[in-house]
């Protein structure tokens, strides 16, 4: 009896090893992933945007996240940024940003001008920027 309970328990933590496995597997190769609240990935890509936007704007800012998708060492994030106190709303911001060794660092800040074809509201936009940057994955851009 007791020999029987020792391989169920050998088989439960057998297809535990083999579920992680598989997570880790479909990391690995990129899936794209939303990096929960709280999380130090997400806290890097922000605090990398928040440094572009105070050396580009002077402002101190957080950031109400709309979209956020990471994938093989490359984010793309669209926010509305916000003074800490929330008494100022700022143009929203969307960056293209990439990982290099450990830090995040803005690759690209999209402009919103809207007659500008080579600003976010233009159809051909993300066309481009896949141009500038060939190695961008496709699954973290938005639809």
């Amino acid at each position: 009896m007791a020999r029987k309970s020792v391989l169920v328990l050998i088989g439960i933590i057998s297809m535990v090893c083999v579920l992680q496995f598989l997570g880790v597997s479909a990391r690995a190769q990129g899936t794209a992933v939303t990096p929960p609240a709280g999380s130090v990935e997400r806290k890097a890509i922000l605090d990398a945007l928040r440094g572009e936007i105070q050396k580009l704007h002077r402002i101190d800012a957080i950031f109400v996240v709309k979209y956020l998708k990471v994938q093989n060492g490359w984010a793309w994030i669209e926010t509305s940024p916000k003074s800490a106190d929330g008494t100022n709303q700022y143009e929203e911001v969307s960056a293209l940003l990439r990982k290099s060794g450990t830090k995040w660092k803005v690759a690209e800040l999209a402009c919103s001008e809207e007659d500008n074809e080579e600003c976010l509201g233009s159809p051909d936009y993300f066309k481009g920027l896949k141009k500038r940057f060939p190695k961008i994955p496709t699954q973290i851009l938005p639809e």
